[in-house]
């Protein structure tokens, strides 16, 4: 599958579901679109028929409330009908607001920020102790970097020597209500991770070949985690929601809708 299509589809599929549910962070979904179509395309070993096949890569999104993307991301590659992402946001539905583990080919629920990553970590060293060959990937916000069980998770992973696994933050530099900088600076953000025993990368997160570079390439360090700082624009994709810090909450109505699908349809041809 071709990972830019896929990403494309991720950005249709998430503002339509968003819109549908008059529900929120399609910004988020946005942003990390291109991670997720690099991730999903031709980067991790998936088996939709089988999604607790157990040669599977685990993925782990942290920052769950951008679950429409993951959602989407699954509905393309089959794990379940694409016309089941209707149901996203209503009541009784597995596609809840917040990424679910009832969601086949979805490991675990987030939405309380700085979870995923001590799980992953988790998942990590289990394989290690079984031996198994499968990775574990957690995309991560940069806005929960402020949450310190994920610094706990990050010392913990290098103690380990946890190399089967990869994090990577979605460095896009604003959170819920302001920049990331004015809420609690990250900065000098690879050094620090440097610091912490993680071998550290960054790339542009919008482009493919830097992406699929990257990560097919990992372990970058024998014995080391690796963590892929992935600079990206918030709301990517759709002009009038790229840097608005507004379209972490606010869900597009039906002309924005039908502007943004028509802007990032024009892209794609």
């Amino acid at each position: 599958m071709d990972s830019v299509l896929l990403s494309q589809k991720i950005r249709t599929l998430s503002l339509a579901m968003v819109h549908r549910a008059k529900a929120s962070h399609i910004a988020s979904a946005l942003s990390i679109a291109d991670i997720v179509g690099v991730l999903y395309a031709d980067q991790m070993q998936v088996f939709p028929d089988q999604p607790l096949h157990p040669a599977r890569d685990r993925f782990v999104l942290s920052k769950g409330h951008a679950c429409v993307a993951v959602y989407a991301a699954l509905a393309a590659r089959r794990f379940f009908p694409e016309a089941r992402l209707e149901s996203y946001g209503q009541d009784l539905s597995n596609l809840m607001n917040h990424i679910s583990h009832k969601v086949p080919g979805v490991e675990f629920s987030t939405g309380s920020l700085g979870h995923g990553l001590p799980f992953g970590v988790g998942k990590a060293a289990a394989a290690k102790r079984l031996g198994a060959g499968w990775r574990t990937y957690v995309l991560l916000s940069d806005g929960e970097m402020d949450e310190g069980s994920n610094w706990e998770a990050l010392m913990f992973a290098a103690h380990h020597r946890l190399d089967n696994l990869v994090a990577i933050i979605d460095y896009n530099k604003l959170q819920s209500l302001t920049t990331v900088a004015a809420t609690l600076g990250l900065e000098p953000l690879a050094d620090k991770l440097r610091a912490f025993g993680w071998s550290v990368r960054e790339v542009d997160g919008h482009d493919h070949d830097q992406l699929r570079s990257a990560l097919v390439a990992a372990p970058w360090q024998a014995g080391a985690p690796s963590i892929l700082i992935a600079h990206t624009i918030k709301g990517k994709g759709v002009s009038f929601m790229e840097n608005r810090v507004e379209w972490h909450y606010r869900s597009p109505d039906r002309a924005q809708l039908a502007s943004a699908i028509a802007e990032l349809e024009g892209r794609r041809a």
